[in-house]
């Protein structure tokens, strides 16, 4: 199987829409907000947080379901997966939200 064909399946390419779209809402908050602490977590925090962890068990399954039949082409998906992820915690991270 081709990274391409790899690519069509919703548990490969839903992870990285989903840390594309936090990344996107993180943005968003800081173009309007500016960076500021709140005592209390707003909707945007909460739409961050379930964004992120609800890609964990989607990224489990991709790579259990695909290392085995395509470890070479899966574990390119997988690296992209898990970049898409960690900038988007890194830019959470520096900004100190």
């Amino acid at each position: 199987m081709s990274v391409r064909n790899l690519w069509k399946r919703p548990s490969a390419f839903l992870p990285v829409v989903m840390s594309l779209l936090a990344l996107c809402l993180v943005i968003w908050f800081v173009a309007t907000f500016g960076v500021v602490r709140q005592a209390d977590e707003g909707s945007a925090a909460r739409l961050f947080q379930l964004l992120m962890a609800a890609q964990v068990p989607i990224v489990a399954y991709f790579a259990y379901s695909w290392l085995p039949r395509a470890p070479r082409q899966a574990a390119l998906v997988l690296s992209v997966q898990v970049s898409a992820a960690l900038a988007t915690l890194l830019l959470v991270f520096l900004l100190e939200m």
